[in-house]
């Protein structure tokens, strides 16, 4: 992954989502300013994780489409992340 020149429109960029915008948004606005860095830094941080797992993504689509499979060992973890997630929106936290 390349290193990018976060900002405060590049991570609004990457989180796609008008829900996860709208967070951050209020997060770094609400902060005070000797906060700013480390809740900037929290959110750069899952902008870039975000940014990771996109090209990781795109790689194994690529290997897949040329091969037919995704490379590795893969375990289908699929019902426990929609519980996961299901309950994170129980909560608000999505």
């Amino acid at each position: 992954m390349s290193e990018r020149n976060w900002t405060i429109e590049t991570i609004c960029e990457v989180l796609g989502s008008p829900a996860a915008k709208q967070r951050f948004l209020g997060e770094i606005n609400r902060a005070h300013v000797h906060e700013i860095v480390t809740v900037f830094a929290k959110w750069q941080q899952i902008a870039s994780d975000i940014t990771a797992a996109v090209e990781r993504g795109r790689e194994l689509a690529r290997a897949e489409a040329e091969t037919g499979e995704i490379p590795g060992e893969w375990i289908d973890v699929t019902d426990r992340i929609q519980a996961q997630a299901a309950a994170a929106r129980a909560r608000g936290v999505a």
